[in-house]
């Protein structure tokens, strides 16, 4: 398995485990348990970015083209409703 592999494949596990933080946070109630998921997706939200900018930098992960302004504001428009 190459490094690039390697890297995406991080990216997408971190992915999935952010998802997952978000969920149990959700559903937490005990405050404590809430900041400690809140802290450790925090520290993940920090390492999946630092890594994504690595892998972009290496040429590994093509991010999607930017968002138009007529493709925001339809999103905007659509989610004020």
């Amino acid at each position: 398995m190459d490094e690039r592999v390697m890297v995406n494949d991080v990216l997408s596990m971190v992915k999935s485990s952010l998802t997952t933080y978000a969920n149990a946070i959700s559903e937490t109630s005990n405050q404590q348990l809430r900041q400690t998921l809140q802290q450790i997706r925090n520290s993940d939200e920090d390492f999946q970015f630092q890594l994504y900018q690595a892998a972009a930098k290496k040429g590994y992960y093509q991010p999607a083209q930017n968002a138009g302004n007529q493709d925001i504001q339809q999103v905007r428009s659509q989610i004020s409703m």
